[in-house]
């Protein structure tokens, strides 16, 4: 059942009062303060928060990010805008994240001071976390883009959504995908090597995965942290050749996925699989483009468009026609865009007590993922799940589950 900031469950005092102060804050920016003349002539807007880390170490997908939420605001526009506020166009107001919870709150801040009525983005974990508790001093609507960490979804925050899957979600589900695509193998694979981040994500995966994988008949061999930005994998690679395990997990961001599958390529390091869980470039058309025979192969399980939805397919050309790579910042922030609008559509309003309510209500299936209509318990899409890619060739190919599937696996590797 969704939240309501009605709850008396949820609705603290100091966070009552800043209700009040939020919702007359935001109520619809669209209607700007003229004389009645000035306003039949302009078009009301509603003022939307874009948070991604375009500068830092994670500009890259900070960039596609915002790219995916520009695209849909351009549609929705396009199609009329908001047409129960009479047509309103939704402006984006972009604050730049720059890799930092610090630097995302503080653009929270100025969002809030320039009366937006929801905010979606953040990226990572840490920005997300940072960047929703925020938001929540001043009741505004936060819908988080990428970050899986479960603890963002765990605080009961009343302003807080995930349209995507958390990492005990995605985690359960790569590995019941792991354990089948393996079985249909023949069982090759036994024996695992984690390497993840030493952030909020990868820690908390790797500490998930080493209590979920000998439940499924997989040994750990050993768990290796590394920190972001890291500058040399050689180390953690010669640790990977000593072990020689069958599988090779890496949970990290894109620099030092790239990195890693980098030193073990040119170390002739070659497990029968690289199965990475949420893998910064395992999913990531610019990895595939410029390492293609670091890329071969990799299986990811991630966030992921449906690839038979012909809308999705057009976004994914778009974005490739401008000379960019694709990867899942892209469609996860575009659906977000579209379940917001839909939200605002319904509610009717740019107040954001209305809009919470909406999206608590929201059964939205407009969006290009492969899930189903949106269903918000406590903030989280209980309808979102992780889907396996593979890289192949000079693509990306959804390879599980079957109802998604564009190729075989490729696996134990070839």
């Amino acid at each position: 059942m969704g939240r309501s900031v009605q709850d008396p469950a949820l609705c603290g005092i100091s966070r009552r009062t800043v209700l009040k102060a939020g919702a007359a804050a935001a109520a619809f920016a669209a209607v700007p303060v003229a004389a009645p003349s000035i306003l039949r002539a302009q078009t009301p807007v509603v003022k939307i928060g874009i948070l991604q880390p375009v500068t830092g170490a994670l500009a890259h997908d900070g960039d596609l990010g915002r790219l995916g939420a520009e695209i849909a605001i351009n549609e929705i526009n396009a199609a009329g805008g908001i047409k129960s506020l009479g047509g309103a166009k939704i402006e984006m107001v972009f604050g730049d994240a720059r890799s930092t919870p610090e630097a995302g709150t503080q653009e929270v801040e100025r969002m809030q001071a320039e009366g937006v009525s929801a905010i979606v983005g953040g990226f990572a974990s840490p920005i997300c976390l940072a960047a929703s508790q925020a938001a929540a001093r001043y009741d505004l609507p936060y819908l988080v883009d990428v970050g899986v960490s479960d603890q963002i979804m765990a605080r009961g925050l009343a302003n807080t959504f995930r349209f995507s899957p958390g990492f005990g979600k995605v985690t359960t589900v790569a590995l019941d995908n792991l354990t089948a695509i393996n079985e249909k193998a023949g069982k090759p694979a036994r024996t695992v090597v984690l390497v993840h981040e030493d952030g909020l994500f990868g820690s908390g995966l790797a500490k998930l995965l080493q209590t979920e994988l000998p439940k499924r008949g997989f040994e750990v061999l050993e768990t290796i942290a590394h920190p972001t930005p890291a500058r040399d994998m050689s180390n953690v690679a010669l640790r990977i050749r000593s072990l020689n395990p069958d599988l090779v997990i890496p949970s990290n961001y894109y620099g030092e996925f790239v990195l890693l599958a980098r030193t073990m390529q040119q170390q002739r390091i070659k497990p029968k699989g690289i199965y990475a869980i949420l893998g910064g470039a395992a999913s990531n058309g610019r990895f595939v483009k410029e390492f293609p025979q670091a890329a071969q192969n990799v299986i990811d399980c991630n966030h992921w468009h449906d690839p038979k939805n012909p809308k999705a397919l057009a976004l994914r050309k778009a974005v490739e026609d401008q000379g960019k790579s694709f990867a899942y910042n892209v469609p996860l922030n575009y659906s977000n865009l579209l379940l917001l609008a839909d939200a605002i559509e319904r509610a009717g309003s740019a107040d954001r007590r209305k809009i919470i309510e909406a999206l608590n209500a929201s059964s939205f299936a407009g969006h290009i993922m492969p899930y189903g209509p949106t269903k918000f318990v406590n903030g989280q899409n209980e309808g979102a799940t992780p889907i396996n890619t593979q890289i192949q060739g000079s693509d990306i190919k959804v390879i599980h589950p079957e109802a998604f599937a564009e190729a075989k696996a490729n696996f134990p590797a070839a």
